[in-house]
């Protein structure tokens, strides 16, 4: 008989708990959460202390039966989902279902928490399992109740005041406003002039060097303009350089702490390019479990929601062992290193780790996809650097003077990697690679040369996901296993883009951030989303009622609801105001927002139609977007004249240039049949109801075909298919494939433009 059936909430987890467990436990995965809030109610009853209605989730009802079966045949039940808040809500929810099996009495449910996932961790976890945590339940409950709350009860007003489609969010909203706020100030930014001057010396022995005056008459110096600029360069053109002082100092840097959540993402996002959202389904995957070919699948990291940088004794002293054995003692300091905890720290898990130092990245490289790989060395890296010697550098600092100027050189030498053997050259320290020749106090210097530089003052930069990462966590707003999706929720509501890396509300995003902050100062403000965080947090611990904890926050968002519905102003029925002209009828243009984005609409309308796109300058005036008509090879099918390619607020189209004489538009085509057999149409470009464009046959709804990558009209130069699809990358890039899944073929997309190897005869048709 078996000892007990484990529930886990992923598959892969299910395949790396077999290897360790053997035939002792069923194992079963609930792929995720069973119950949830209904998808299309509010499912909370407010009169009874927000009492949730709970109910299957669609399609998992089969699941749950099979889990019912299985748990009808042991004594012991093992709930083991993530070791979270969210874990515990899909614990809780397993076992009220399986409650109301059959052979109920008697049944034992335990949880257990697996924090990495190997051997000696799994079976641990299961000789000492703890019981459901219901301050842990609850505290999710009354986050899932809260984000209700303000989702299904907020976005229902945006709808009526903006647009059909609108969320809102009590934590998205308020990174949004973080990402407007600072846009504004961008745009309020006002640029100072300043200049610099650098001296080029010579001493007695090379090399020459570089020393920059930083002050005059021993006071700090700010050049302002260029006229005090040559002045000074006047003045030290003539002077007598002398050493003033030479000081040298060893310099130590020591490694930072281990990654949790968020620095991790950071340092994916900075290091490689990687989205939150794509570096914390990679974590995901090393934790759960990865094919180490005759050892099967094997748990690479630890837990990867954590705020902790706390290491387990056994991990640091296996991190000692292995730099010593690897390094020698040189790079291991003489006490283990401990890292100091945050403010806000819940602590529950430890730092993201390596489930052993001695799995190096190099070893792994055979059964890692480049991707993990990257995150996995960087985990790894950073494990194992903490643990190590600080670098040492020896730094000197030279101040000069000439005339009543005050110079100063700066030059950083590395004397001993320490942690920098490891972790590589991402720590920067001042002066670092800049030699300065043997100098001693009082030693006069050639002047071998003076450069002024003239510099301007930067407005803050736009935050990039490791700085939008770092500015939540700072302020309190959302926890570790929220990052992620907050990030991928304001993009996708269109609400900000992420251009160059770097974040930019659209019009969209400052509208609703304006309005709701006008409407619900509390919701958006930052601080008091961070006191309903550490609200939950004393939920868990259970120093708050969850009850009391929601009528506190709902008695305020009430009545500012009810107030919002009579006093906000609809922005669908008049659009936002614009000081520009419209060129038809002389009325102001508005801005008005469609199914692919905003536009500039004449408020005349609808004796007007004029509509025209803008782009915000740096300074938040509007530019009116004065697009050329391209004329293309199609005709017109009611007169014959080549028609034109136009944008409206549905997207590009294409439209006969007799207009008003001749109405004919149509969808702009690919150059591509329809590939269904016995169909006539041509794969066209459409749009979705939200916006989205996508392809499919011109004879819809005869023909249903459609996709989403578009099809161009090249044929595979594998297998001979007569055309292949384009699809754009996460980092800006493309690729071609073939769609025979049989063939496999693909090509960068640049080739195509490019007139690359076997595109060079179709280039000029396809563009």
């Amino acid at each position: 008989m078996k000892k007990g059936l484990v529930i886990v909430e992923s598959p892969t987890k299910v395949r790396t708990l077999k290897r360790y467990l053997g035939g002792d436990y069923e194992v079963m995965a609930s792929v995720g959460h069973v119950k949830d809030l209904p998808p299309k109610r509010l499912g909370v009853d407010k009169s009874k202390d927000f009492k949730p209605e709970y109910v299957v989730i669609r399609g998992k009802g089969k699941v749950l039966k099979q889990l019912k079966t299985a748990a009808s045949k042991v004594q012991d039940v093992y709930l083991a989902p993530d070791p979270d808040r969210e874990g515990e809500a899909i614990a809780w929810h397993i076992a009220e279902e399986l409650k109301k099996g059959k052979a109920r009495n008697g049944r034992r449910y335990h949880r257990v928490l697996f924090h990495e996932l190997t051997r000696r961790a799994i079976l641990e976890a299961l000789k000492s399992p703890t019981s459901l945590n219901k301050n842990r339940f609850e505290s999710q409950q009354a986050r899932r109740i809260l984000d209700r709350l303000v989702g299904y009860e907020l976005s229902p007003l945006l709808w009526e005041k903006v647009r059909q489609g609108l969320s809102a969010g009590r934590v998205q909203s308020v990174a949004v406003r973080l990402v407007c706020d600072r846009e504004r100030e961008i745009q309020q930014f006002v640029p100072e002039e300043y200049w610099s001057i650098t001296a080029k010396l010579r001493a007695q022995q090379p090399p020459l060097f570089e020393a920059k005056v930083i002050k005059g008459n021993g006071k700090k110096l700010h050049i302002e303009n260029q006229e005090q600029a040559d002045e000074i360069v006047k003045v030290l053109e003539d002077a007598a350089f002398k050493v003033r002082n030479v000081k040298r100092v060893e310099r130590k840097k020591n490694p930072p702490p281990p990654f949790i959540t968020s620095t991790l993402q950071q340092a994916a996002a900075r290091q490689l390019g990687f989205s939150a959202k794509k570096t914390m389904m990679l974590a995901q995957r090393l934790y759960e479990g990865i094919e180490l070919g005759k050892e099967g699948p094997v748990g690479l990291i630890t837990y990867m929601r954590t705020d902790s940088v706390r290491l387990s004794d056994e991990a640091i002293k296996q991190a000692r062992g292995f730099i010593n054995e690897l390094f020698g003692k040189a790079y291991l300091p003489s006490r283990p290193r401990r890292y100091k905890k945050g403010k806000l720290t819940q602590d529950a898990h430890e730092a993201i780790r390596p489930t052993s130092a001695k799995r190096t990245p190099e070893d792994m490289a055979a059964y890692l996809e480049p991707a993990l790989l990257k995150l996995y060395a960087l985990i790894w890296k950073r494990f194992v650097a903490c643990q190590m010697a600080p670098a040492r550098y020896d730094q000197t600092t030279v101040d000069i003077e000439a005339a009543n100027y005050t110079l100063r050189a700066a030059g950083s030498v590395l004397k001993f990697e320490g942690f920098l053997k490891v972790y590589g050259k991402e720590v920067q320290v001042e002066g670092e690679d800049k030699l300065i020749p043997p100098l001693e106090s009082g030693q006069a210097l050639d002047l071998a040369g003076l450069e002024p530089k003239q510099h301007f003052t930067q407005p803050p930069p736009r935050y990039s996901e490791a700085s939008l990462i770092k500015a939540l966590e700072e302020k309190g707003i959302g926890r570790p296993s929220t990052y992620a999706a907050i990030l991928s929720t304001i993009q996708d509501k269109n609400y900000v883009k992420l251009q160059n890396r770097r974040f930019s509300p659209t019009e969209l995003g400052f509208v609703v951030t304006d309005l709701l902050t006008s409407h619900f100062p509390e919701i958006l403000d930052a601080a008091f989303t961070a006191e309903m965080e550490q609200g939950l947090d004393k939920v868990e611990e259970g120093a708050v009622s969850w009850v009391d904890l929601l009528k506190c926050f709902y008695g305020t968002f009430s009545k500012r609801l009810e107030e919002a519905k009579e006093k906000m102003e609809s922005v669908k029925a008049k659009g936002v105001a614009t000081n520009v002209k419209c060129d038809k009828c002389g009325a102001e243009m508005v801005i008005r927002y469609g199914r692919t984005g905003e536009f500039l609409a004449c408020s005349a309308y609808p004796n007007c139609k004029n509509t025209k796109n803008f782009r915000r300058a740096l300074d938040g005036s509007i530019e009116v977007i004065e697009e050329s008509e391209k004329v293309t090879d199609f005709h017109c099918p009611k007169c014959g004249a080549p028609m034109v390619k136009k944008r409206g607020r549905y997207g590009e189209f294409l439209a006969c240039p007799a207009y008003p004489e001749c109405k004919s538009t149509m969808p702009i085509p690919t150059g591509v049949k329809c590939p269904k057999k016995g169909c006539t149409g041509d794969i066209v470009q459409k749009s979705s109801r939200r916006g989205k464009v996508f392809f499919g046959c011109s004879r819809y709804p005869e023909c249903d075909y459609a996709v989403w990558d578009k099809p161009v009209p090249v044929s595979c130069p594998a297998c001979g298919a007569d055309f292949m699809f384009e699809r754009q990358t996460d980092k800006g890039g493309g690729i071609i494939y073939c769609g025979n899944k049989s063939c496999g073929y693909k090509s960068g997309a640049q080739d195509l433009k490019k007139g690359k190897g076997p595109y060079r005869e179709i280039v000029k048709s396809h563009s």
